[in-house]
């Protein structure tokens, strides 16, 4: 079983030295890939998320691949229907070249409804605009010249041209435990699921695998976890790996970096030889 790890670039942690820190300790500790998150905009008082200080995603990915080699770079996850997916597209397979073809893109169709009203986009059509934007990103990304008729986005692309595409594919999981979101994923690359209990593990790891049983198709989870908790986490790994589970990401809930280092080091022994 594969191990990611989030970096910090959320809350009073995050910084650009915390971010490299953070990155090069991962490559160094044998993870497998590092994390981002995002929320652009957040109510006063919402409760969660516990911190507005989110770092832009790509951007922070792209800081992170500047300073490692090896480890893959994902999203958990981006909100695909906030955003146009041309300039995305084109910040996504910019990132994708510089970082050597190491993009996984996490996507999600969101939940938060006051920021889709903050930037304009109807909540009620999220679905809608997140498949239309898949298929219209991996369109500019495979063809040269393209032409991609819309329905949701406001879009009007006849034989035209969007260069860099990427060198290497970009994987797509999709995040969220709907049915919608499971459908979405077994159409694309992977699932990359979150708060999900090791006993609730098994039964979805079977309906993605009952139709995508091949190793193109990956089974993903999110989990939490700090300083206190780190040292439940090798039976709760062992048991996500016993339930058919490829990759787990650990995100750290400590809010300072020397106990999120600390708290990161410890999940990486917590995996070891599973």
């Amino acid at each position: 079983m594969q191990l990611g790890i989030h970096l910090p670039h959320i809350g009073r942690k995050a910084g650009p030295d915390s971010i490299r820190r953070a990155a090069i300790q991962a490559e160094a500790l044998g993870f497998d890939d590092v994390w981002v998150s995002e929320h652009i905009i957040v109510p006063k008082d919402g409760g969660y998320p516990p911190s507005p200080n989110f770092w832009d995603p790509v951007l922070t990915l792209t800081w992170a691949a500047a300073v490692t080699n090896r480890v893959r770079l994902g999203t958990s996850v981006l909100v695909l229907p906030l955003r146009h997916p041309l300039p995305l597209a084109k910040e996504l397979a910019t990132l994708q070249n510089l970082s050597g073809g190491r993009l996984i893109l996490g996507a999600g169709v969101g939940w938060l409804e006051q920021e889709f009203d903050a930037l304009g986009v109807p909540f009620r059509e999220r679905g809608r605009r997140m498949d239309e934007g898949i298929a219209m990103m991996r369109a500019v990304w495979t063809q040269d010249p393209v032409t991609f008729d819309s329905n949701w986005i406001p879009a009007r692309i006849t034989d035209m041209r969007s260069q860099p595409q990427p060198i290497a594919p970009i994987p797509i999981w999709i995040g969220g435990a709907s049915d919608a979101a499971i459908r979405r994923a077994l159409r694309l690359d992977g699932w990359h699921g979150s708060r999900v209990r090791p006993e609730q593990a098994a039964p979805i790891v079977g309906r993605l695998r009952a139709e995508r049983p091949g190793a193109d198709f990956t089974v993903s989870l999110r989990v939490g976890f700090n300083a206190n908790t780190v040292s439940d986490m090798r039976d709760a790994l062992r048991a996500y790996q016993d339930a058919g589970v490829d990759h787990v990401m650990g995100a750290p809930e400590d809010r300072e970096i020397d106990a999120y280092l600390t708290s990161a080091e410890a999940f990486r022994r917590a995996g070891e030889n599973l």
